[in-house]
C-alpha cells in the first residue's frame, strides 16, 4: 500500500474523517469474519498474506471490495488497537432512514459517552434481539473503532439512530422505562412484549427532560455496598428481567 492509502485509512480512526467519508473501520479476525460472512458491502479488505491465504473463500464473497495485502508494520500504522490484528476492513456507513415506530423493544441512550459502554450495549441489544437503538446527539460515536470492536458484530443486526430523545419518546406509543435510582424494583414488574428502555449518562444519569417522558421508573435493588452499576451492566440486567423469555 502507498503512504497515502495508509494515511487515509488511519484518518478513519477519527470521527471527523469518518463522517466526511461515510466510512468506518472494523478490526480483528472475529469482527471481520462476521462482516465477511454477511451480505453487507465492504469497501476495502486489508490483511496480512497469511490471513488472506486462510480466508480466500470469504474474501471471494466480496468482489466489490479492494483487497490489500500488507505487512504487519503497515497494518499497525492504520490500526486503532494497541495490539493490531491480522485484518482490517473499511466499511460504508448505511443510511438507516427514519426511526421505525413499532410495538417492540428499543433502547434509548441518553449521553452514553464511554465507547466501551456503547459497544457493550450494542452487543447486549444484539443478544436480546433488540433491533433498534436511539442515541442522543451527545452519545459516543457508534462507529468509533473501540465501539465497533466491543459490539462484536452487533452493528450488522442492530439499527442505530441518532435523534433528540424527547421527540422520539413522545412519538412512540409504548411504555417508556427509565433506569434510575429510586424507581420501582425491577423484580416487581412484569415482562412485556414492547417498550423503550432508557439508559442514562454514566455519571449524571438520565436528563430531567428525558426523564419526564418516562411512564415507569425502575431500579435494580442494591444489596451490597457498591455506589452504582456500570451502564452496560445495568442495561443487560434490565433486558434480562423486562423482555419476554
Amino acid at each position: 500500500m502507498t503512504r497515502a492509502q495508509i494515511k487515509y485509512i488511519r484518518s478513519l480512526t477519527l470521527q471527523k474523517f469518518r463522517n466526511e467519508n461515510k466510512l468506518f473501520i472494523a478490526e480483528g479476525e472475529k469482527v471481520a469474519g462476521e462482516w465477511l460472512a454477511s451480505g453487507k458491502r465492504i469497501n476495502t479488505i486489508v490483511g496480512t498474506p497469511d490471513w488472506i491465504a486462510l480466508n480466500t473463500e470469504m474474501i471471494g464473497r466480496h468482489p466489490e471490495a479492494e483487497l490489500c495485502s500488507v505487512k504487519g508494520g503497515e497494518l499497525e500504522q492504520m490500526s486503532a488497537m494497541q495490539t493490531p490484528n491480522n485484518v482490517l476492513l473499511v466499511i460504508p456507513m448505511e443510511d438507516k432512514g427514519p426511526i421505525p415506530l413499532n410495538k417492540e423493544w428499543y433502547l434509548a441512550l441518553d449521553e452514553i459517552q464511554d465507547p466501551g459502554n456503547m459497544g457493550t450495549i450494542i452487543r447486549i441489544a444484539d443478544w436480546f434481539g433488540i433491533g433498534n437503538i436511539v442515541c442522543s446527539p451527545g452519545c459516543a460515536d457508534v462507529y468509533n473503532p473501540k465501539v465497533v470492536q466491543s459490539a462484536m458484530g452487533g452493528h450488522l443486526r442492530v439499527n442505530i439512530y441518532e435523534s433528540n430523545l424527547v421527540p422520539f419518546l413522545q412519538s412512540i406509543d409504548t411504555q417508556k422505562v427509565a433506569a434510575t435510582l429510586g424507581g420501582e424494583s425491577v423484580y416487581s414488574l412484569q415482562r412485556s412484549n414492547s417498550g423503550v428502555l432508557i439508559i442514562g449518562n454514566e455519571s449524571q444519569g438520565i436528563s430531567a427532560e428525558v426523564l419526564k417522558t418516562a411512564t415507569i421508573r425502575v431500579t435494580i435493588p442494591r444489596r451490597g455496598g457498591a455506589e452504582s452499576l456500570n451502564a452496560g451492566v445495568s442495561a443487560g440486567i434490565l433486558c434480562a428481567l423486562l423482555l419476554p423469555c
